[in-house]
């Protein structure tokens, strides 16, 4: 009997019937283990040797977000990185569209995983690739296109290190979160599925201005 069939015999256990006190208790408490088992076996792997600050909890990039960030990488080609790749399905659409190599860094070993099973369903398993690997670690110096899920908490950090790695002509994109010192190229998306663009020689650019001008 697998998942669905035991939640319907539950379900079905319940209707019709007035839950007690103790009911409750047991239901929550079967909820509470239910969603520990997922943390500690999938989510907690990822997060072990991470600083408490840089840890970033995974939430999957719904349809409307990976087409906002594909909007935003149109008519562009190259490597495309996306950093925290979760269960992939970001570098997977952007392998569909052409980029190459499309690759995704996550730390956590199981969405590793699942990212390779979603490509091997798709029969894109030969042109993605997911490494298991700290984003703080990856080199950026050959990325012509990055995209980005991540918290609020760790954005400020990154900038610097794309500021200082990515070549002139790459573009990031984020989801969900700007980046909270760069100025946008661009914009698309409402709400959460909002994305921003920002073009790495315009960034550095800017930069320089703001130097030159504090300098003065």
């Amino acid at each position: 009997m697998d998942d669905d069939d035991v939640a319907q015999d539950m379900v079905s256990g319940l209707e019709g019937k007035r839950l007690g006190g103790w009911g409750l208790l047991q239901i929550a408490g079967c909820t509470g283990l239910a969603a520990y088992s997922v943390w500690a076996l999938v989510l907690m792997p990822g997060f072990r040797k991470v600083p408490l600050k840089l840890q970033v909890p995974y939430m999957p990039a719904s349809a409307k977000q990976v087409d906002n960030v594909m909007t935003l990488l149109k008519g562009r080609a190259g490597k495309m990185v996306d950093l925290g790749s979760g269960d992939g399905r970001i570098v997977l659409e952007a392998a569909r569209r052409g980029f190459q190599p499309a690759m995704g860094y996550e730390l956590n070993p199981w969405l590793v995983r699942l990212s390779y099973f979603y490509a091997w369903r798709s029969g894109f398993h030969h042109r993605v690739r997911y490494l298991r690997e700290d984003l703080w670690k990856v080199k950026l110096h050959d990325c012509d296109n990055i995209s980005i899920f991540l918290a609020p908490s760790v954005l400020e950090l990154l900038e610097s290190k794309m500021l200082s790695e990515l070549p002139s002509d790459a573009r990031v994109v984020t989801g969900r979160f700007p980046l909270p010192t760069w100025v946008p190229s661009d914009i698309i998306g409402e709400g959460v599925d909002r994305a921003w663009a920002y073009d790495i020689r315009t960034v550095r650019q800017t930069v320089k201005n703001k130097e030159r001008g504090t300098e003065v």
